[in-house]
């Protein structure tokens, strides 16, 4: 019998995990950071935490809520946006080293 090759590669006809899957470890911890967070109080303890502080306030803003946006932001046409690089080239003088 001959041993399989081990190319670290899926074969034709296993295209492994589709594209989106969440793994059951993700699913998991997910599952209990919820619980966790509805232990800590909730909806109503992280508003009342966020209110303690600015600084609270600015870590939920900056940190918490971004966590919830899409990954990529699409137009009302359901395409993604067209982005637009601009490079400027900038002329250096040299610095005259003899004022040192």
């Amino acid at each position: 019998m001959t041993e399989p090759k081990n190319t670290g590669q899926f074969g034709k006809g296993n295209p492994g995990k589709p594209k989106g899957a969440v793994s059951k470890t993700t699913k998991t911890a997910k599952e209990a950071i919820a619980l966790a967070a509805e232990g800590l109080g909730g909806t109503e303890r992280l508003i009342a935490w966020a209110q303690e502080d600015p600084l609270n306030e600015r870590a939920f803003w900056s940190s918490i809520y971004p966590k919830l946006l899409p990954l990529q932001v699409a137009n009302a046409d359901g395409e993604d946006f067209k982005t637009v690089t601009r490079i400027e080239l900038v002329a250096m003088r040299a610095r005259d080293s003899s004022q040192d």
